[in-house]
């Protein structure tokens, strides 16, 4: 599970704050608020607005030893902390949150605030959505992949052990606070691994973010929050668009999964043990890329750039021991099937993405040994 610095540098707060609607499908709305130093100025003034007669925190022990002085005073409410890290993920952590709730007499009053990154968010969502039929939720993001990704967007779960988030809901917060401060005590390869999820929302909706990310590299591995809060704010727009015209994935938010197919399967594959989230889908990233281009649908030259960009964000967990086999065996318990049959996202083009259903395991197996993985 994401480990943080024990020391990091002071950043600066007076920073522009941002704050970008998501519309869900049912006609509700909640605010992103992205800016450095939230924490310090108005995010208790944002949940005092939201109403709720009482609040209880989520958390891990890692992140609350960190950040649980500070956050507390925002915050405010009952601390609950449990295990972080995809293999956490479960249901039985889940009842463990369900355990904690009964035992405070949370009702549907009560307003639980989730602290943490995705993993965090995900199950700590679903226990939302599910206690008491649903409580109210609001996300506190602690790591980039989160910011950019998972706290937008409604989507909860926990993992099976035949998949990734195989059980979850549809469960949107109330709001979602993403201080960029927070992250300055975030490990590299953490960070690396949400800068994944950044590239991928280049490579489906905006191209020009690839250059403008390689061109500001430094300063995003600095954890610099004047470098880091455009694009994440960039990503959350372009996240809360495609949210706002399909929030239950049944068409245009299916290409947030660019990637992810073969990134989920490589995760179960190695029991989630061996890779942060960001770092598998960069490999699928690099495998869908190269069907896209086997089929003709992109151009040598923008594989290439894509590749770049993945590349040069340093080295990933080694794959060449992996069997294919198994990897294609966990894709076939993926949940993008559909009548037995893969959704799979594609790129007709940087910015440009078609969605298919006849990705065979011949085509898989080229792709994997294009990654290094052996059939």
């Amino acid at each position: 599970m994401p480990e943080h610095d024990d020391h990091p540098e002071p950043r600066p707060a007076a920073l522009p704050r941002l704050e970008i609607p998501v519309e869900t499908g049912r006609g509700e709305r909640y605010p992103v608020h992205v800016g450095a130093g939230l924490f310090a100025g108005e995010a208790a003034a944002i949940l005092d607005r939201l109403g709720a007669s009482r609040r209880v925190v989520l958390s891990s022990p890692p992140i609350w030893k960190l950040h649980g002085q500070s956050l507390s005073r925002a915050l405010g409410g009952e601390v609950l902390l449990v295990p972080d890290g995809e293999r956490a993920k479960t249901l039985r952590t889940v009842s463990r949150v369900y355990d904690a709730l009964v035992e405070l007499a949370a009702d549907r009053a009560t307003l639980l605030v989730v602290v943490g990154g995705g993993v965090l968010g995900d199950l700590g969502g679903f226990a939302a959505a599910s206690y008491l039929r649903g409580i109210d939720l609001v996300h506190v993001p602690t790591t980039l992949l989160a910011q950019v990704d998972s706290a937008v967007g409604g989507k909860v779960g926990v993992n099976h052990r035949l998949g990734k988030n195989l059980i979850g809901a549809f469960h949107a917060p109330r709001a979602v606070l993403a201080d960029p401060t927070i992250l300055g005590t975030l490990p590299r390869r953490e960070l690396r691994s949400g800068l994944y999820e950044v590239i991928k929302y280049g490579a489906i909706a905006s191209p020009e973010l690839l250059p403008r990310l390689a061109a500001s590299l430094d300063g995003v591995l600095a954890k610099d929050p004047a470098t880091l809060t455009p694009i994440i704010a960039e990503c959350v727009g372009i996240k809360a668009a495609i949210v706002g015209a399909d929030e239950r994935e049944s068409g245009v938010r299916r290409t947030l999964n660019f990637g992810h197919t073969v990134g989920h399967a490589l995760e179960a594959a190695t029991a989630y043990a061996r890779f942060r989230h960001g770092e598998a889908v960069a490999y699928g990233m690099l495998a869908a890329a190269a069907i896209s281009g086997e089929r003709g649908l992109l151009a040598p030259e923008a594989i290439a750039r894509l590749t770049d960009v993945i590349r040069r964000l340093g080295p990933m967990p080694a794959v060449a021991d992996l069997a294919a086999t198994d990897v294609l065996d966990a894709i076939r318990h993926d949940k993008k099937l559909v009548r037995d049959r893969l959704h799979f996202v594609l790129l007709s083009g940087l910015g440009r993405t078609v969605i298919v259903d006849d990705v065979g395991p011949a085509e898989l197996g080229r792709a994997l040994g294009g990654i290094g993985i052996k059939a």
